[in-house]
């Protein structure tokens, strides 16, 4: 990944899509990750070859939102 640090905060309501770009093959076949909102719009581009960092970015959100999920589940009567 090239380098660039960059925060947002994700909201209910956050979009997200994915464009496929192109069919020739001089290196314009990628593929647009977006993610946003009314503020902030991100967007990941990937070229073949890179579906592993893709697929290695939805383990981690998934990571993430199980995290999210334990937070909000209500404590077990043994951990109250």
């Amino acid at each position: 990944m090239k380098s660039l640090t960059t925060s947002a905060h994700l909201e209910p309501d956050t979009t997200s899509r994915v464009t496929v770009f192109g069919t020739d093959d001089h290196g314009g076949r990628f593929v647009s990750l977006r993610i946003g909102g009314d503020d902030v719009d991100l967007a990941l581009i990937a070229h073949p070859g890179t579906a592993d960092a893709l697929r290695a970015l939805a383990r981690a959100a998934d990571e993430a939102a199980s995290a999210l999920d334990q937070m909000t589940e209500p404590p077990s009567d043994g951990d109250a």
